[in-house]
């Protein structure tokens, strides 16, 4: 059974991860935005931005499994 603080521990860190991860989708997408404005090539900009993203979906399904194993682990505490 994995240890629930340590599991607390990830939790914490994934909860950084994905506040981390908002803000640089927020400023690739205005670097965007002033790039087409600007008139520029926004195509290597906008891979990046569906590679953060992607990568955002990964960290917040981390965290679904890691409240998943601490509710398993309340629930057979509770038993």
């Amino acid at each position: 059974m994995p240890d629930p603080a340590l599991e607390r521990e990830h939790l914490a860190k994934a909860e950084c991860d994905i506040a981390e991860g908002e803000r640089r989708i927020t400023s690739q997408m205005l670097l965007i935005e002033r790039m087409r404005r600007d008139g520029h090539d926004t195509s290597e900009a906008e891979k990046l931005l569906r590679t953060l993203r992607e990568t955002l979906a990964a960290w917040q399904a981390h965290r679904e499994a890691i409240l998943l194993e601490l509710e398993r682990h309340n629930a057979l505490r509770s038993r």
